[in-house]
């Protein structure tokens, strides 16, 4: 025990800790700007791998001609590709007004099997795709050391916290997912709104895919989200779908997440109880949380 607290007071865990945490924030809050729209996204952990995959396929394509400059480009496709992605989910639930949820899981199951599509007639295999030879620059000191995604996602909550509160545009974010009728009395353009916030959320899912990739790995590899839109969904109701509550909400998790890791190299846990370890908490933390503080018109098509 007293050899497991001393790996906690590392360098090396409180890194994975933050890589743990990065992807989690992003996605949720990619998340809170759809779900504060009034659109139920539960397509994030599919954002998370179409962005994942663009991002390295983009940047290994680019990688001869622009060398460092490749995974810019790389993290601008992946990122845009993920927003893509959630327009036709906007159109789907906004356009059409069709169940938001099983919209979202289709997406999903797209997810799941169209990368290996995509890779085995680029690359001829179906689990992975080539290691890119100039991943995203890591920035920092000696294990501290992250990619410049890690720092946009910590920044982030800061931007989301001022544009949801101080702003124009999160005022009538807000107004379209609680009180749509009485926003698009006032003016507001509600669909314009929340296509506007599913989009966001699949740009910024779609940046915690290219971390993922090419920022944290060097390559895309089958099942890269490992469950972790899921997780970012679950974080974001445990926030109250608030920013500092998505984030306090993802340390948590991500801090679960690292002690998995770091559980996994020793004896004191079951491997496959370590491995659980996050999802189990996920379910106890939604089961005490409930949905009390969703947005009043969240899942509701509006009519107008």
């Amino acid at each position: 025990m007293e050899g497991l607290f001393a790996q906690l007071l590392t360098t090396a865990f409180l890194a994975t800790f933050i890589r743990s945490v990065v992807p989690l924030l992003l996605t949720g809050l990619g998340g809170l700007f759809s779900e504060r729209s009034g659109v139920v996204n539960i397509a994030l952990d599919g954002l998370i791998i179409f962005g994942a995959l663009a991002g390295a396929v983009v940047t290994h394509t680019l990688d001869p001609v622009l060398g460092a400059l490749a995974p810019w480009v790389g993290w601008l496709s992946g990122a845009l590709v993920g927003g893509l992605i959630a327009w036709i989910h906007a159109v789907i639930s906004i356009k059409y007004r069709a169940d938001q949820v099983i919209s979202g899981t289709a997406i999903n199951l797209l997810a799941t099997g169209v990368p290996a599509v995509i890779l085995t007639a680029l690359y001829g295999t179906s689990t992975e795709s080539p290691k890119v030879a100039h991943p995203l620059p890591l920035w920092g000191v000696g294990e501290l050391r992250f990619s410049p995604p890690v720092y946009f996602a910590f920044l982030l909550v800061a931007i989301t916290w001022y544009v949801l509160y101080r702003t124009p545009y999160g005022l009538r974010l807000r107004a379209t997912g609680e009180h749509p009728g009485a926003a698009a009395s006032m003016g507001v353009n509600v669909a314009r709104m929340r296509y506007s916030g599913v989009i966001l959320s699949g740009l910024l899912a779609g940046t915690a895919g290219v971390f993922l990739s090419i920022g944290n790995l060097d390559s895309y590899v089958r099942n890269i989200s490992a469950g972790l839109g899921f997780i970012a969904l679950a974080a974001l109701i445990f926030g109250q779908w608030r920013p500092l509550g998505v984030l306090g909400a993802t340390l948590l998790f991500g801090f679960l997440q690292a002690l998995a890791i770091t559980l996994g190299g020793t004896d004191l846990l079951p491997p496959t109880l370590v491995t659980a370890l996050p999802y189990l908490i996920t379910i106890i933390a939604l089961i005490f949380t409930g949905r009390s503080a969703a947005p009043k018109a969240l899942g509701k098509p509006f009519e107008g």
